[in-house]
């Protein structure tokens, strides 16, 4: 769920291209999280602030708990998060994760996570990346689109199959040991 929290703050911020990146390496027990868009960005200030749960661009509610979460798992495990912003050109977020860490959370669904982002956003990019001990794996909504021709993203056929398209390959890259 953090992922796609931060993820749609991105897309709130009127970003066209969403990169999710997750490197898993089992060697050093790290998990680093990557999130970049390009969307309005922050000025240094609210950048500074950002992961502060009352501190929110949003003028519908007081409190923005995406990346304070996302802050708070990810120093559970011994991790880290550091953010990145600069006004009009974008934001990434990078979260790094102790997995051998008690307090390492699981991954849950990633296939059905990222097919959910692009399936309710069909129309802008998303490039998701996977390298584990099973190799790398890219997935990009601007490879996949001409291929589809006149089917949108947000087809629910469409929905289903990138969601086992992406299951396939993510359990072949986090799984091969």
């Amino acid at each position: 769920m953090n992922l796609l929290d931060v993820a749609q703050n991105g897309i709130a911020a009127g970003a066209t291209l969403v990169r999710i990146g997750l490197t898993l390496d089992q060697t050093a027990h790290r998990l680093d999280l990557t999130i970049a868009d390009n969307g309005r960005g922050m000025d240094p200030d609210l950048a500074a602030r950002a992961t502060d749960p009352f501190c929110t661009s949003r003028t519908t509610r007081k409190v923005g708990l995406g990346l304070p979460f996302l802050k708070m798992a990810a120093e559970l495990t011994g991790g880290s998060l550091t953010l990145e912003s600069r006004l009009g050109k974008g934001t990434t977020v990078t979260a790094r994760f102790c997995t051998d860490h008690i307090d390492m959370p699981p991954l849950g669904d990633l296939a059905a996570t990222v097919a959910g982002l692009i399936q309710c956003n069909p129309r802008l990019d998303f490039v998701f990346s996977l390298t584990g001990p099973g190799g790398v794996f890219s997935a990009d909504t601007g490879e996949m689109r001409p291929l589809l021709g006149e089917v949108s993203l947000g087809e629910p056929e469409v929905a289903l199959w990138l969601r086992e398209y992406l299951k396939e390959h993510i359990c072949e890259i986090l799984e091969k040991e």
